[in-house]
């Protein structure tokens, strides 16, 4: 689902070098062909490590696989950071490769790696398949996928519940708004992004009841015109506060440009525009990345399914925006403490859908896997889900 156009050859054969040259490959989003050379790999062969005659004290070779550039702003530059934080705390050089498309390019690519790491990262949904299939070629190989819901014995998913910081997103854009009319620029139709959305709308709600958000999809991850084009459209229809889930920061440059105010999502964008600038979910990959590696290391790795949240910190929410006034900002504190005691979880009943179908009954809760499966759209949003 998250899509990306670049092809990867990989060459091996040379002592502690991994060469990496990417050459684009065009698919119906890519909006960059930049190619970015992978570091060599020298996870394993550190001073610290060649100094050492015992074998257990290597440390293990680590790679990840891309959607998108570090450079996005927002989704790969968060695992990025995840990877460099780990880095730091392990004294371990990872390899990576960015732009890959969730196609065969994929499979091969994540099977070159495979040949040479220990450890091998898939970081978004649509390398689910692809992973598992190499996973099963190489089962000395521990391999991660983010988002996914597939394991095998060497392969575990990871992600967390990114909607908890939707919802409160949508309590300080429902505090915001003028006219009590929001926009949503989603990248696919998919239950990520739906429950995103949702959440957002609950919490608008949850502290103005007229709320009505319109909903554009723009079957883009990262491409900064279309998403800019979604967001303007939104502003035209007389949406005054947008929140997206996008990978570039462009929502927020187009709402900055009529005055209005705007999230993105992923990452804190508020450099971008900060006197238009609402606040947004947050991921923080690098503990996670950290805990997963050591696991290899000690010998304790699990093909866990592994969700975090604004508990254990994986999920956090953006610093505000500067002209966020501190009574709003007050209100989602108080709602962010509720959410991270259990004393408030999003998708808990009554929720009725935009079709007039309760969906969740009064005092019913939505278990994780129901809230993963998502696909209706709670009362409020204006739009319908493409099939």
């Amino acid at each position: 689902m998250k899509k990306r156009g670049q092809s990867f050859s990989l060459g091996i054969l040379l002592t502690f070098v991994l060469a990496v040259v990417l050459a684009g490959c065009g698919n119906n989003n890519a909006a960059s062909n930049s190619a970015t050379e992978a570091p060599a790999t020298n996870a394993g062969t550190t001073g610290e490590a060649a100094a050492t005659t015992e074998p257990a004290a290597e440390k293990p070779t680590v790679a990840f696989v891309y959607i998108g550039p570090p450079g996005d702003g927002g989704y790969t530059y968060q695992h990025d950071q995840g990877r460099l934080y780990m880095e730091k705390e392990l004294g371990i050089k990872a390899d990576f490769v960015e732009n890959v498309p969730e196609s065969a390019d994929a499979e091969r690519i994540i099977t070159e790696l495979a040949q040479s790491h220990d450890i091998v990262f898939t970081t978004s949904f649509g390398y689910m398949d692809f992973t598992l299939n190499v996973a099963s070629k190489f089962p000395n190989v521990k391999f991660l996928h983010a988002s996914g819901y597939k394991t095998a014995e060497n392969m575990g998913t990871y992600f967390g519940k990114n909607y908890q910081a939707s919802y409160l997103s949508g309590i300080a854009a429902g505090k915001m708004t003028k006219n009590n009319h929001l926009g949503y620029v989603g990248a696919f139709p998919i239950s990520e992004v739906i429950y995103n959305l949702n959440a957002f709308t609950l919490g608008a709600q949850s502290v103005n009841p007229d709320i009505k958000v319109d909903v554009v999809w723009t079957n883009t991850w990262y491409d900064p015109t279309t998403e800019r084009q979604a967001a303007i459209s939104l502003l035209d229809k007389g949406a005054d506060v947008l929140l997206a889930y996008q990978d570039s920061p462009a929502t927020l440059q187009a709402a900055a440009e009529r005055g209005a105010f705007a999230g993105g999502n992923d990452s804190d964008m508020g450099k971008y525009a900060p006197d238009n600038y609402l606040t947004n979910p947050v991921w923080n990959w690098g503990p996670y990345y950290v805990k997963a590696v050591k696991s290899v290391m000690e010998g304790t790795w699990t093909n866990e399914q592994y969700s975090g949240d604004m508990t254990d910190g994986m999920v956090e929410l953006a610093p505000f925006g500067n002209k966020v006034p501190d009574d709003v900002k007050a209100l989602v504190e108080e709602a962010k403490a509720k959410i991270i005691s259990g004393d408030l979880e999003v998708f808990t009943g009554p929720i009725t859908d935009n079709q007039g179908a309760v969906q969740v009954k009064e005092g019913q809760k939505l278990t994780l896997e129901e809230i993963l499966g998502m696909n209706w759209l709670v009362k409020g949003v204006e739009g319908t889900i493409p099939q």
